[in-house]
């Protein structure tokens, strides 16, 4: 079967232009926060910084991810029906069989990582496995095949990390230049680094600020997609519109979880937080549940 991952091109040109969107800005900020304290040393720093976590978090952060919720690898023998599901679904969408691996919690969630198709985890939850029926199951595997399919992984990850460099950096200069440290003060040119030093602290408050909505407008982004190609994938998407129901109002909580993972899942882990205020809502890791049902349920296959 041909592939229907037809945004798996986009995102892969989509993550190096990010990547290096955000590479440039990252350095243009080491280089303002430079000249600000009178120091080269952050702008090394932040070179180096984002280039480390960049590569780094392509490697393992897929290792790193399944180490913090104490994921246990299962084999086929351990779960035949949900091995045998992840198996079928991935010969229809013509991946290549992903590692499989289930969180010992309680609270029903799933979650897909991995740097390419090759190299892939699917995750869920032992609550999911508890409360949902096959065909409730298949749409939630078919959701986490269609980020390995559209190779949302990476590009989430690269943007989460270099998001993460960004507010590293930022607080670094709020932290050196309060406790006076490398201010221009004999500066020749005492104007333009007063007035350099004020562009510093403004883009330290208001950079980490846009890099996280960067972040999370790609993640609810990434979520309709793949609500809608899990959709394909399966040929029915009343079978994920109804796991989404059963997910959104289970309110157990998940006692491992943290901001810098809680968009991987397929639906926030923190539950019984949901944001009612649209600003408030910009902060929001995944786009509303009712939003997400209403446009599955109105899908034509």
């Amino acid at each position: 079967m041909a592939s229907i991952y037809t945004q798996a091109d986009s995102n892969t040109r989509k993550t190096w232009f990010l990547l290096t969107g955000f590479l440039v800005f990252i350095i243009a900020l080491g280089w303002l926060f430079s000249y600000g304290l009178n120091s080269s040393v952050i702008l090394y720093f932040a070179v180096f910084l984002s280039v480390f976590m960049s590569v780094g978090s392509y490697w393992w952060s897929d290792k790193i991810v399944l180490g913090m919720y104490k994921a246990v690898p299962i084999e086929h023998d351990k779960n035949p029906e949900l091995y045998h599901v992840v198996e079928n679904l991935c010969i229809t969408a013509g991946l290549p069989l992903p590692k499989i691996y289930i969180i010992p919690e309680l609270q029903p969630n799933a979650f897909a990582t991995g740097r390419d198709k090759n190299h892939a985890v699917v995750c869920v939850t032992q609550g999911l496995l508890n409360r949902l029926d096959k065909t409730e199951l298949q749409g939630v595997l078919a959701h986490e095949l269609s980020h390995i399919g559209n190779k949302d992984m990476l590009l989430s990850t690269i943007v989460a990390v270099l998001a993460g460099v960004i507010a590293i950096l930022a607080n670094m200069f709020m932290r050196i230049s309060f406790f006076g440290g490398g201010r221009r003060s004999n500066d020749d040119n005492g104007n333009a680094g007063a007035i350099l030093m004020v562009l510093g602290i403004v883009a330290a408050i208001l950079a980490p600020i846009a890099a996280t909505l960067v972040q999370l407008a790609i993640s609810r982004k990434r979520e309709f997609l793949a609500d809608a190609d899990g959709a394909l994938l399966t040929r029915y998407p009343e079978g994920l519109a109804k796991a989404l129901e059963k997910i959104s109002a289970d309110q157990t909580p998940m006692r491992i979880t943290n901001d810098a993972t809680s968009s991987l899942f397929i639906d926030s882990p923190y539950k019984g937080k949901q944001r009612a205020h649209w600003f408030s809502k910009l902060f929001d890791t995944h786009p509303p549940i009712e939003d997400r049902i209403k446009a599955l349920r109105g899908m034509e296959i």
